[in-house]
């Protein structure tokens, strides 16, 4: 793998590690401020929908203007969305810095960064291996982000005061949005687009992969549909209003989830390599979600938190099948735009949910979250399986 490979590996990093804190105490900060979940939920909509809105925008003008400098621009506005975060109790100003901002309530990505790092690691290595980096990147963002869990421990170990600790993590936010910034600079122009042949301009957007990215997007909503409803921020509050659990607690929940997910991302390429992308993305993903619909059911708080911990050991093996599965079977040169299409339809979907928290955390007991996700996740899964069967990325299509 190249240099700029082993720096992506770095930023993806940085942001997760950013992303694992911010999380897990966004619900519970904003609840500190006043805000009631209607509200909260209204502000996790807007995070959500504004990544999709800035993706759609940076990765269809990207590959043209410049990969590297729109990463930079989006870890400037990751940095002043924070600030805001910190100094603000305005609802309105919180949702337009998430709106411009990439604040992550589900401690995933939801800006333009994933779709266009996802474009350049292909072309850090070679087609056999592409898996495998797409693995090892997740496998790094996902032990980033279950250190970034830890973290919210952080302003118990210097007795600080509730609202300030929330503040002080939200300005470490900023200072890893900055450093982000400064790690982007140090691309080198190996990681933009490839030109064209010939002398023609490379068109904007999508054109030969239009009707597979289509397809892909209308599935990844609803499957980003379901994930709204249990992103992190909304679990880390539905524990705490079920079983008034407290950041210390939560810390080491979402350490636990975080790093059995960094263990499943081991397990994908070896899988993949054996039964396909394809497949690994589904029948790893169908069990996990039945695992989701039973953490609601369990009579008591330990094994509740059992059934969530052992659900990511397989839920995440589809993220870089999948990732690896979409770069492959569109055109290399359309790589960008199709990642940032996939993205929106992601982010997209993923918005609509929160705007139903006050509503599925009215009653906690009732385990709404995960009861929704855990089905139309299943649907998902069987209706993508039907549907990209005898598609074949190229490592895996027969000769002739």
């Amino acid at each position: 793998m190249s240099r700029d490979g082993w720096l992506l590996f770095a930023t993806c990093a940085v942001r997760s590690f950013a992303y694992g804190f911010l999380s897990v105490i966004l619900g519970l900060y904003l609840d500190s401020l006043g805000l009631g979940p209607g509200a909260i939920g209204w502000i996790f909509t807007a995070a959500l929908a504004g990544g999709a809105v800035m993706t759609i925008i940076i990765t269809s003008v990207a590959d043209s203007f410049g990969r590297k400098t729109l990463l930079i621009t989006g870890a400037l506005l990751m940095a002043l969305a924070g600030c805001v975060f910190a100094v603000s109790a305005n609802p309105i100003a919180l949702a337009i810095a998430a709106i411009f901002g990439t604040i992550s309530p589900s401690g995933k990505e939801v800006g333009p960064f994933l779709s266009l790092e996802q474009a350049m690691l292909p072309q850090t290595t070679s087609d056999p291996q592409r898996t495998a980096v797409f693995s090892a990147y997740n496998l790094i963002g996902s032990f980033a982000g279950a250190i970034g869990a830890l973290a919210v421990g952080l302003p118990a170990l210097l007795s600080l005061p509730v609202i300030s600790g929330y503040r002080l993590l939200v300005w470490g936010y900023v200072v890893l949005a900055i450093l982000l910034a400064g790690l982007f600079a140090l691309l080198s122009p190996q990681v933009e687009a490839p030109k064209p042949s010939g002398s023609a301009a490379r068109p904007l957007g999508l054109r030969k992969s239009r009707g597979i990215v289509a397809k892909l997007a209308g599935l990844f909503a609803i499957d980003a549909l379901a994930g709204g409803f249990i992103v992190q921020s909304i679990v880390a509050y539905w524990f705490y209003l079920r079983y008034r659990l407290d950041l210390n607690v939560l810390g080491g929940i979402f350490f636990g989830t975080n790093l059995l997910a960094a263990l499943s991302f081991l397990a994908a390429p070896p899988i993949a390599r054996r039964f396909g992308l394809l497949n690994t993305m589904v029948f790893t993903h169908l069990p996990s979600n039945f695992l989701l619909l039973l953490v609601p059911l369990m009579p008591t708080m330990e094994l509740a938190v059992a059934m969530l911990l052992i659900r990511h050991l397989l839920s995440q093996m589809d993220v870089p099948t999948r990732q690896s599965y979409t770069m492959a079977v569109v055109d290399p040169q359309e790589r960008a735009a199709a990642a940032g299409a996939l993205s929106v339809a992601r982010n997209a979907g993923a918005a609509v949910a929160p705007l139903f928290t006050g509503a599925i955390l009215a009653t906690p007991a009732l385990g709404l979250p995960f009861l929704l996700a855990g089905g139309m996740k299943i649907i998902y899964d069987i209706w993508i399986y039907l549907v990209f069967r005898t598609v074949k990325p190229p490592e895996e299509a027969k000769p002739g």
